[in-house]
């Protein structure tokens, strides 16, 4: 089974996060769309007509979105067959949050990787975008 096959989204607090959106923007042409997040949009490499999407958001300090973990960002790998790969990381003792969220390009569910600092990670299975 292959595991991961690409990165999500990668998500980071900050204390300002309009400035600091500001300040990508001005400087490295990152442009939000109107959910907020910029977004990376691009073809699979195996199926050139299947869309795929990276996204890069920032969010406040305080946010709960990242909880139960304390870190300051996440990243969301891509993977395609998210249930076998949270029962091989379950087999694997790896700590899986059994919450998980639906959205039009997939699924999301998160687990806990304790040698890192309990950053959590989001793994998503699917992109449903046309």
């Amino acid at each position: 089974m292959k595991r991961v096959t690409g990165i999500g989204g990668v998500f980071f607090k900050s204390d300002d996060p309009e400035k600091l959106y500001q300040w990508y923007e001005k400087h490295l042409g990152l442009k939000r769309q109107p959910d907020g997040a910029v977004s990376f949009d691009w073809r699979h490499s195996e199926e050139g007509q299947k869309p795929g999407r990276t996204v890069w958001a920032l969010f406040p300090k305080d946010t709960e979105y990242f909880q139960p973990s304390r870190s300051s960002f996440m990243v969301n790998y891509r993977v395609d067959a998210l249930n076998a790969l949270l029962t091989a990381l379950r087999e694997e003792g790896v700590e899986i949050d059994d919450h998980r969220e639906e959205y039009e390009y997939g699924v999301v569910s998160q687990f806990a990787v304790a040698a890192l600092y309990e950053r959590r990670t989001c793994i998503f299975n699917g992109f449903r975008r046309s």
